[in-house]
């Protein structure tokens, strides 16, 4: 029991710092993007990773008091269950908002490698977890990770090709053709 103890605390320890970490960069990358739609996803990716932080914080303090995963964890649900309709609505409210500076087109690279590094940890510590409720709690991060690397890719489409990703993802039509 002490070892698996001792991994659900490592686990918990490095998914904190992960989240903490990436929150900073969030805000940071906020604070100098450029592009306005650039500047509402990552207010929307701070809003989910103070949600995760919660609920690793939740988890911790459950093991403390009771030495077993608790599922209080679940009442702390991210604003938004899919940012995809999100991501597309903004789309919509500043259309062809223009191309993304490079500052901001690194900025979205740097985001993307650091979901997807943490879909990989998460993946990890799933084909190692026995606890049901652990398991569970892995599951919904990984899918909110994936759902953050899909926006993160669309974000960067859009702000580098505006036109080509309205054609793409919005099935837009060609006129004559």
């Amino acid at each position: 029991m002490t070892e698996t103890r001792d991994r659900f605390t490592r686990m918990l320890c490095t998914a904190q710092e992960m989240e903490e970490k990436g929150r900073a960069f969030y805000e940071k990358a906020r604070s100098t993007a450029e592009n306005p739609l650039g500047r509402e996803i990552f207010r929307l990716l701070i809003d989910d990773e103070i949600v995760h932080l919660e609920r690793i914080r939740k988890i911790s303090d459950s093991l403390t008091r009771d030495q077993d995963w608790s599922e209080d964890w679940k009442k702390l649900q991210c604003p938004y269950q899919d940012l995809g309709p999100v991501f597309r609505d903004l789309t919509s409210q500043y259309g062809r908002a223009g191309i993304a500076g490079s500052n901001d087109l690194e900025a979205l690279k740097l985001a993307l490698d650091f979901e997807q590094r943490s879909v990989a940890f998460y993946e990890n510590q799933l084909a190692q977890a026995v606890d049901p409720v652990e398991q569970a709690f892995l599951l919904q991060m990984i899918l909110e990770e994936k759902g953050h690397s899909r926006t993160l890719q669309d974000t960067q489409y859009y702000l580098s090709d505006p036109e080509g990703w309205f054609i793409e993802k919005e099935r837009a039509g060609l006129d004559g053709a």
